[in-house]
């Protein structure tokens, strides 16, 4: 009978409906906590949420047991990681500004203040509909490859999204880090009291999350752009060897359904979120690259204006690319002359600016998508662990050499 089929139904939907109620929890906490702790203390509250939960639970339930179309009820559950995937990454920002404000209050705080002005801003969601519109772009528009429009696109699409984080971030911390300086607003923030550390610290990571909101975002609607793009282009390979390694991880959920609908739903959920994890591991990749150079434009905002910040910037990124190709070139230069001293002049010095510029070239995501051979999804994974170690040490240095830069600044 059609009862016991919904019947079937309502176990797993009722789940999937508490996940997601769950997962708005910390959000709507965030947006107005005095209301949210007011409304929590009532029992009629909870009453009204559970009554929520049921009645999506069984309008789902008749969904699942009357929609016909594997397509169709794929693309449920594909829309259904959508939104776990939104409210997932507005908790996770939500958690780790409890923790700063917990261990690190006035740090904390100015942080707080530096992510809230940073997506306030009107370059913020400028860029983001930029991004999101090149895109579009890349989506429709034909490589003329031979089957690899598809790598074509999704390498674009990885470099929009760290172009985006990067030129928000430089600008805002090229802005903001200087302007409260020449406007003596630091001199307020001293007074509080706040350490020249916290300040720019602080500042630092504000607007480094902000950028990294921004990635998130952008990335949101990359994830949709990789599902889209093959209905233009069908003949192409579109098949994405880490993400169908995330997927199979997940497999065993979609296993677990106990009817065909339910079943097709968890397989558009698990393909959702295996994508969602593999191209998350790009975006935090090439993110690596975006938080050294905000690291230096931070770093540089102590002293120098947005325009002359802007330029540095612009010729760490173009050096920290072209450094280890000069290099390349002079060792092969040299083994050719090797009693030229000319050319070992050169070679030294294109070591030292080596040396001293970030290695950029360990953020791109070419290499992973253009090879013939797949790459492992735990070897890719240890591999962008690594270069993010390698961000965070270089970030570091370069924010002591901006604190010994805004030691001796003079605010008053």
């Amino acid at each position: 009978m059609w009862y016991a089929t919904i019947a079937k139904q309502l176990l797993p939907c009722f789940v999937l409906t508490v996940v997601q109620f769950a997962a708005a929890l910390p959000w709507l906490w965030a947006v107005d906590p005095n209301s949210f702790r007011r409304l929590a203390r009532r029992p009629g509250t909870w009453v009204n949420l559970l009554g929520a939960i049921i009645g999506v639970t069984v309008v789902a339930a008749v969904v699942m047991t009357y929609q016909r179309g594997a397509s169709m009820m794929e693309l449920f559950g594909r829309s259904y990681g959508a939104l776990l995937h939104l409210q997932v990454a507005v908790d996770v920002f939500i958690a780790v500004f409890a923790v700063l404000l917990f261990a690190w209050p006035k740090g904390g705080a100015v942080a707080l203040a530096a992510f809230r002005e940073g997506i306030r801003t009107p370059w913020f969601w400028l860029i983001a509909v930029i991004a999101v519109f090149a895109f579009f772009v890349a989506m429709v528009f034909p490589f003329f490859t031979f089957g690899d429009d598809f790598k074509m696109m999704k390498q674009m699409c990885f470099d929009i999204s760290m172009l985006a984080a990067l030129v928000f971030g430089v600008l805002t911390a090229s802005i903001s880090i200087n302007e409260e300086i020449e406007g003596r607003t630091a001199v307020t923030l001293m007074s509080k009291p706040v350490t020249r550390r916290q300040f720019l610290i602080g500042k630092f990571v504000g607007i480094m999350l902000s950028a990294f909101a921004l990635t998130l975002l952008v990335g949101w609607f990359f994830n949709w752009a990789l599902y889209i793009q093959p209905t233009f282009n069908p003949l192409d390979e579109a098949v994405d060897p880490l993400s169908v390694q995330a997927e199979n991880a997940l497999g065993p959920l979609a296993l677990k359904a106990s009817s065909q609908e339910s079943r097709l739903f968890m397989q558009g959920l698990v393909k959702w979120l295996g994508e969602a994890r593999a191209n998350c591991d790009g975006l935090v990749l090439g993110f690596g690259k975006v938080m050294v150079l905000l690291a230096v434009a931070a770093a540089l905002a102590t002293r120098m204006p947005m325009i002359t910040n802007l330029v540095l910037c612009m010729s760490v990124f173009f050096l920290g690319h072209l450094a280890p190709v000069l290099r390349r070139v002079s060792e092969q230069l040299r083994a050719q002359s090797p009693d030229n001293t000319a050319l070992s002049l050169v070679n030294f010095l294109t070591q030292l600016l080596e040396t001293v510029t970030p290695a950029l070239e360990f953020f791109d995501m070419g290499p992973a998508i253009i090879r013939d051979t797949p790459v492992g999804l735990g070897a890719f994974e240890l591999y962008v662990g690594s270069a993010s170690l390698y961000a965070l040490l270089y970030t570091t240095i370069v924010l002591l050499f901006g604190l010994i830069l805004f030691e001796d600044r003079d605010l008053a």
